[in-house]
């Protein structure tokens, strides 16, 4: 029996995004608002003036609990080799057990398996999302989980394809502790075109040995039900990978704001809706104070997949006090409206400096030219260090883009902010991100990246006026991507000041390089041979010959990548000098982490077992240039963290400091307030501890650079019994244990000592640990690293929003396999 129940309202406050409770009555009695930097009226809901926006009898969510029998539910057929999956009932579960499969000879068993249930004429338009609850035990290496749309018919599977489903939809990684997580799958997206009915929903499961599975509940929710909880509200709205920051009503409605329009004034705004079930009207209207009405706009939308851009000109309004009125009007009374980051804007800009945060993915410090590197990979930068204050030491604080972004967008070491337990995390509530500190002070905020998890698979488009996931057709063209992304935004919204961040993947993996920097440095038949040669790595690695090679000629692509992305940085910075606000935009390029950073290869000299201060793990670049404000041309030795860029911006734009905040402002440094040997500098961290999926401990390394000593803490359960394993989470690995499960080419020494402490003027690559010969220092880093584990403990406490995971698309998860990720 299908058991159809209103969702409670602890789940209607979790989807929903910052709730706001408009006020009603006269919009003569609201409060003026001013424009002297751009006003977002979204952030003043509580200023405005709302008519109309009922919420209307929205669909219910569709729950199946299966606490009780739910014989709707029936096992999904595989075809030959899978084994049948196996259902019993397990107390509040329904307890599934996968059917085994051989992929090929050679490869170890994995599991496979599913179930479906029959749907009454629905439509897929109509809803949201599809909630799993589930819990999974210990013991499996990777487990994931899919939804799949409408059964195939049983004489079409064959050979290999081993899925039943007529489309593929959204899929998420298993969290393997034995805990209840909640899952949340699109349920409006599926690979492939699909028109008709959805006939049947189908949850598929997947692991890499023997497992099951217990499922609690399965919730199907209607897209009404994300809005259900308020009149008017603002979230986070996603349309053909734009995502936007976004008011919405239900029409009809009318929000009227009182505004004081700047002198050469716009509204810049962009209109979408839900579903195209009936088309929307949307109105711009103003009202002098002493004239009529007029309206500036009137649009009527019915396709949901896209935003529409709009323009409105004020100008001729500027000076007067004016009711500014945002109004949608539907035949269907509740249908949701949705107005994309409308900001108003003057001519003059804001005093304020411009900031663009540019990062690099995986460039490492030692494969620049900038920095000494022999190959001019980067003659544009090493041009560019005139204007600028470049860091000879810089370092990232972890090695993989999930653990290092978020933590140099909070000015938190990545276990401060929250312990890695599945690729969906998000940054927790209590944590306030470089991009929510500038756009609450009225900046508009951009986010341009080419890597999911360097914003949404991060939960960092949280605040952001509008976030651009690209998908270039290969990673190593993404500045071109990026950047005319960034010039479109400038273009839509182009009053100042603005806060951008970049990150790039011209230098990640796969090392594709395109004309005309392919062959710069390796020639075609190589390149060629190297393609081939990494299909099969795995084989070869224990050639050390085979594996030099492949080094080499993989660090030539790199290379050719860099001198891409130096290029395209070129013009980037060149159109931004022919826009005329470059003397008052702070322009910061740095690295999220070195290269290659455990991208399971070899580089000679250059141990993958080495400690991750090691300098290609995390040696970055980091320069800063500010015209007219600092001063150019010099290079500061002192070892510094990318936790450091964010109270660094926030003090060069005159912003307060994060209440909690583990980096320090460089600023004295840059504007040349104290000199270096006066600066009192901290220890850099690279922090990379994570949840071990086994034994549910606390496992990897914690590592400090301390001007000339380096030490690395190994943290692993004191209990010898407690049966861990390698953790992996994008390109970092823990150093910890002595096997490396599904990748064993990694593992070249046995069980490292717990500290180990080099000494980096020496011994610059981490070759000869002095531990004997130093254990004063030994003493001493043991003692502060543990210091730093427990602080970080307290703050991770103090600020944990707890449990929150981001929607992962099949887009994302295309697209991280793409950048070796996931596999």
């Amino acid at each position: 029996m299908m058991l159809a129940r209103p969702l409670s309202r602890v789940l209607l406050g979790a989807l929903l995004s910052l709730p706001v409770i408009c006020c009603s009555g006269s919009a003569s009695d609201s409060p003026v608002l001013t424009a002297e930097m751009p006003l977002h009226l979204e952030d003043h809901l509580e200023s405005a003036v709302l008519v109309g926006s009922e919420v209307t009898d929205a669909p219910q969510p569709v729950v199946w609990s299966f606490d009780e029998p739910q014989p709707d539910w029936r096992p999904a057929r595989f075809p030959d080799p899978v084994a049948p999956v196996q259902l019993s009932v397990a107390g509040d579960a329904l307890r599934m057990k996968l059917g085994d499969y051989d992929v090929t000879d050679d490869e170890e068993s994995r599991s496979i398996g599913g179930i479906y249930v029959d749907l009454p004429d629905w439509h897929r338009d109509d809803w949201a999302h599809i909630q799993v609850r589930a819990r999974a035990t210990a013991g499996i290496e990777s487990m994931g989980m899919g939804a799949g749309f409408n059964l195939r018919d049983e004489s079409e599977m064959e050979g290999d394809d081993l899925y039943p489903v007529e489309f593929l939809g959204d899929g998420a990684p298993i969290i393997r502790d034995g805990s209840i997580q909640t899952y949340l799958l699109r349920a409006d997206w599926s690979e492939g075109q699909w028109e008709g009915p959805w006939e049947q929903l189908v949850i598929g499961f997947w692991a890499n040995g023997p497992a099951s599975i217990d499922v609690l509940s399965v919730t199907v929710i209607p897209k009404e039900a994300d809005y259900a909880g308020d009149a008017a509200g603002v979230r986070a709205e996603v349309r053909d990978r734009v995502y936007r920051r976004a008011l919405f009503t239900h029409a009809p409605a009318r929000l009227e704001y009182r505004v004081r329009v700047p002198e050469a004034a716009r509204l810049d705004l962009a209109l979408g809706l839900l579903r195209e079930d009936q088309p929307l009207t949307f109105r711009v209207e103003v009202a002098p104070s002493d004239g009529a009405a007029e309206t500036l706009l009137e649009e009527v939308l019915m396709d949901p997949s896209s935003w529409v851009q709009h323009s409105v000109d004020l100008s001729h309004l500027g000076g007067q006090t004016v009711t500014l009125g945002l109004e949608t009007a539907s035949e269907r009374a509740g249908k949701v409206a949705l107005w994309g980051a409308p900001t108003l804007t003057g001519g003059a800009g804001g005093e304020r400096p411009n900031v663009i945060f540019y990062v690099i993915d995986g460039a490492g410090a030692d494969w620049m030219s900038l920095y000494g590197y022999n190959r001019r990979t980067t003659p544009f930068l090493e041009r560019l260090a005139g204007e600028a204050v470049v860091f000879e030491s810089a370092y990232s604080n972890a090695t993989a883009t999930p653990m290092s972004t978020p933590s140099y967008m909070t000015s938190l070491l990545y276990s401060a902010i929250d312990r890695y337990r599945s690729y969906s995390d998000k940054i927790p509530a209590g944590v306030t991100t470089m991009a929510e500190h500038f756009g609450r002070v009225g900046y508009q905020t951009g986010v341009f990246v080419s890597n999911p998890f360097a914003a949404t698979m991060s939960g960092l488009e949280r605040g952001v006026d509008l976030v651009r996931v690209l998908d270039p057709p290969v990673p190593a063209v993404s500045s071109e991507h990026l950047h005319r992304a960034f010039w479109d935004w400038r273009e839509a919204y182009p009053a100042a000041p603005y806060w951008a961040h970049f990150q790039t993947t011209d230098v990640h993996e796969p090392f594709r390089p395109m004309a005309p920097f392919s062959g710069l440095f390796i020639t075609p038949e190589l390149r060629a041979r190297y393609i081939e040669w990494d299909k099969t790595r795995g084989e070869h690695l224990d050639d050390t010959a085979w594996a030099t090679k492949h080094a080499l000629a993989q660090q030539a692509l790199y290379d050719e990548g860099m001198a891409h992305q130096d290029h395209h940085l070129e013009r980037f910075v060149k159109r931004l000098k022919a826009e005329g606000r470059w003397e008052n935009t702070i322009l910061v390029i740095a690295s999220d982490h070195g290269y290659p950073a455990g991208s399971h290869r070899y580089m000679p000299g250059h141990p993958n077992d080495a400690p991750h201060i090691h300098p290609f793990a995390t040696r970055i670049p980091l320069l800063f240039v500010w015209p007219d404000h600092i001063e150019g041309g010099r290079r500061i030795p002192t070892p510094v963290s990318m936790i450091d860029v964010l109270p660094t911006l926030l003090d060069l734009t005159g912003l307060p400091q994060p209440e909690m905040k583990q980096g320090q402002s460089l600023a004295p440094l840059l504007l040349g307030q104290v000199n270096e040997e006066e600066w009192e500098h901290h220890s850099v961290f690279v922090d990379v501890l994570l949840i071990d999926e086994i034994s549910g401990e606390l496992i990897g390394n914690i590592e400090v650079i301390d001007g000339r000593w380096g030490a690395s803490l190994c943290v692993r359960p004191e209990d010898p019994e407690i049966e861990v394993r390698t953790v992996r989470i994008g390109d970092a690995l823990t150093r910890c244990t002595e096997t490396f499960p599904g990748w064993r080419w990694h593992n070249r020494s046995p069980p490292r000592e717990r500290l180990l402490v080099y000494d980096l003027w020496d011994d610059p690559l981490l070759e000869r640990p002095i531990n004997e010969q130093r254990p004063d220092l030994v003493e001493k880093y043991t003692k502060l690293l543990e210091a730093q584990v427990e602080l970080n403990a307290a703050l991770r406490a103090l600020i944990s929003g707890g449990g929150q995971s981001v929607e992962l698309s099949a887009e994302d998860l295309e697209q991280l396999r793409t950048l070796g990720y996931i596999q």
